[in-house]
């Protein structure tokens, strides 16, 4: 597998929405992706459709397949992670600006947030912590979407309904009215009404179940693909109902490699990771190490030796300067990135198999460098007539 970091690649999910929202002449954006104009935009996020993925499934998402004649991938950011990925949607910015660093990440000296459920990690109990760490402040920057309603434009977040007041919804994607959905046709019709009942109208809708299916069976899996197939339908009959000057863009905020039990090297169980480390964040293909004071080399060191090159092991200061968090890391963000930073090369997992006893079981994962989770898609079909 090759590494690539996304600052050094033209087109990134930070540029989506900007791009969409300067064709709907909002102040300040501009159309970095060249995408076309529309009064009427959805954005739908797929969640876990990799470009790879896409291009080695092309016969069961023969829609999807049809639009990529012509389309180049964008890269989703590092890590490759979900919280990660929309955070650059709804904020237009990268990581190392939004503070949304990875799926876990340190909020103090001994604490990691989750930041999907916005609840303390590795934690028996489920702290919600959107009271004391407010996901507003945590993460204060003005979204796209709050930019977007501000210049006119009708802002509709149409996603599961358990996401409506989720702290990553309050964080990233505050500046729309939110639209909670149950399944796949509610999606649908939520997407078209809004569509069709507004002038000018930017419409974000997100579908988690591919990559939730990846996880469990592996990308590329019978229940994958089956699943697949239904994202195809779901994207072809929104394309299909889409009114005048209307436009479907669908992206996806990373892609996926399948790990084996050959490939899982267990944190819980190795004594030579675990020295000096203070905490453990990030997931098991991007992993931020946090260090009792003094131990950062040595820890950088140890992780090397046990891992070899089946990972990119960096030291903090290294990572922000090779880009991994895009061109610019804030502040008060620098203290989230791990005293060192490790992306999974190959089919690695770094695990832990009592923290996160679940998702160390995957047989999918992401959140890495390589281009199997990095390149995603950005196709677009519209209605001209």
């Amino acid at each position: 597998m090759s590494f690539l970091v996304p600052s050094c690649r033209e087109g990134t999910l930070a540029d989506v929405v900007p791009s969409l929202l300067a064709g709907l002449d909002v102040p300040d954006m501009t159309n970095v992706l060249g995408l076309p104009r529309a009064s009427r935009v959805c954005l739908l996020l797929v969640d876990g459709l990799g470009w790879q993925l896409l291009r080695s499934h092309e016969s069961e998402a023969p829609f999807l397949a049809s639009l990529v004649v012509g389309r180049e991938p964008i890269t989703a950011g590092f890590p490759a992670t979900t919280a990660a990925s929309i955070a650059a949607l709804g904020t237009g910015l990268s990581s190392g600006e939004h503070g949304l660093v990875g799926y876990t990440f340190a909020v103090g000296d001994d604490e990691l947030i989750n930041a999907l459920g916005w609840h303390r990690h590795g934690d028996d109990r489920t702290v919600d912590l959107r009271a004391r760490l407010v996901p507003e402040r945590l993460q204060p920057r003005r979204t796209v979407f709050e930019q977007a309603a501000d210049a006119g434009i009708a802002v509709q977040l149409v996603a599961p309904r358990d996401h409506d007041g989720s702290g990553l919804t309050r964080a990233v994607l505050r500046g729309g009215q939110f639209r909670g959905v149950r399944a796949l046709g509610d999606l649908t019709s939520h997407v078209l009404d809004t569509l069709r009942s507004e002038e000018r109208s930017f419409c974000y809708a997100y579908h988690a179940d591919l990559d939730l299916l990846g996880h469990h069976y592996g990308p590329g899996s019978e229940p994958w693909r089956y699943q697949l197939a239904y994202v195809d339908r779901l994207a072809a009959t929104i394309a299909a109902g889409l009114p005048k000057d209307g436009m479907l863009v669908v992206t996806a905020d990373h892609g996926m490699v399948a790990v084996g039990e050959e490939d899982r090297v267990d944190f819980d169980t190795e004594p030579a990771l675990r020295d000096g480390v203070r905490m453990l964040g990030g997931e098991a293909r991007a992993r931020h190490i946090y260090t009792t004071p003094g131990a950062t080399e040595d820890v950088w060191h140890a992780w090397r030796e046990v891992l070899g090159d089946r990972a990119l092991v960096l030291r903090r200061d290294e990572a922000i300067a090779a880009g991994w968090f895009g061109p610019r890391v804030a502040d008060d963000v620098r203290p989230r990135i791990g005293d060192v930073v490790v992306a999974a090369q190959g089919t690695l997992a770094v695990v832990r198999s009592t923290v996160e006893q679940r998702s160390s079981c995957y047989a999918g994962h992401h959140g890495s460098l390589t281009i199997e989770e990095q390149l995603v898609p950005l196709l677009v079909a519209a209605n001209t007539n």
